[in-house]
């Protein structure tokens, strides 16, 4: 009896393990970014609902960075944290993860921030409901769309938007680099995320003003998607002037100049007996610990 309950647990343990690395790093980024979603967004909600009595700028700013610090930790060590699609797209244009892989990571952070706006949306049910007597609004005071994802601020045109949202991607982007840089002064081993999400508390209180600093097509774009399907309606994706699509292509774009950056003003100047810039990850070193990241 004994070895054939030891086989059948066996089993069963083999059932539930993953053997496909890339199934595991797709789950990981759904997870991290669901996890940067409730608690990083959480940290508005707490602020708008309570009208500033239990939260402000700097519990958002300090809130959503922490979300981000504890999602890699959570994440890093499988997928490497990115909980970004603009990470992840930078990651395959410098040679640090395998283009196949690109499609599996972001349509798990998106899928994991719908589905993170979702739960959120669940736990503060009663205090949305209770804020503007069970009106969902997109502007006003009483507005609490921006919980979910981002908005520019009445003076803002979209040239200056998207300006706005290359720029502090490229400095997230160029920071990264920098810090999973073995050949610069690097973090020690386990403190990246806390050292990534000061970077965030950074950018976000350099450059948060014009709308938000989203820095994340996946945390912008699920969430917003979700409050249309939720109550909000789809002037979500017209307000400030068809806003919508800055935060998606923006970060896309910065991301890609904040690595080149970095790559042509830094990374290529280090000492190296190799005179060929090799960007492919060796194969005793796993993509994920090539870079880990972000919002």
């Amino acid at each position: 009896m004994q070895p054939g309950k030891g086989r059948k647990g066996k089993s069963f343990k083999q059932r539930l393990v993953l053997k496909s690395s890339l199934a595991k790093e797709t789950i990981s980024e759904f997870l991290g970014t669901f996890i940067m979603i409730v608690l990083g967004c959480g940290s508005v909600a707490q602020a708008i609902l309570s009208r500033g009595h239990f939260g402000g700028i700097v519990t958002i700013n300090v809130g959503f960075a922490m979300a981000v610090v504890m999602a890699i930790y959570v994440t890093g060590g499988v997928s490497g944290g990115h909980i970004n699609p603009a990470v992840s797209f930078a990651m395959c244009l410098f040679g640090r993860m395998k283009w196949f892989k690109f499609p599996f990571y972001v349509g798990a952070q998106f899928l994991g921030a719908f589905v993170g706006a979702a739960a959120l949306f669940g736990i503060y049910y009663d205090g949305l409901m209770a804020f503007a007597g069970g009106k969902l609004l997109i502007v006003g005071e009483n507005a609490t769309a921006h919980i979910f994802a981002t908005y520019p601020a009445p003076y803002l045109s979209l040239t200056n938007a998207f300006a706005d949202q290359v720029v502090a991607t490229m400095f997230l982007l160029m920071i990264v680099f920098a810090i999973f840089d073995s050949r610069n002064l690097g973090v020690p081993k386990g403190l990246e995320p806390i050292v990534i999400g000061l970077l965030i508390i950074a950018i976000a209180s350099s450059l948060g003003l014009n709308s938000g600093c989203a820095m994340n097509p996946a945390r912008d774009l699920s969430p917003r998607l979700f409050t249309a399907l939720a109550g909000w309606g789809f002037e979500v994706f017209t307000a400030g002037n068809n806003f919508w699509w800055i935060p998606v292509v923006g970060p896309l774009v910065g991301a890609v100049i904040g690595g080149l950056i970095y790559v042509l003003v830094i990374e290529i100047h280090h000492p190296d007996p190799d005179p060929d810039f090799e960007t492919e990850p060796s194969e005793d070193k796993p993509d994920k610990y090539e870079l880990s990241v972000i919002m």
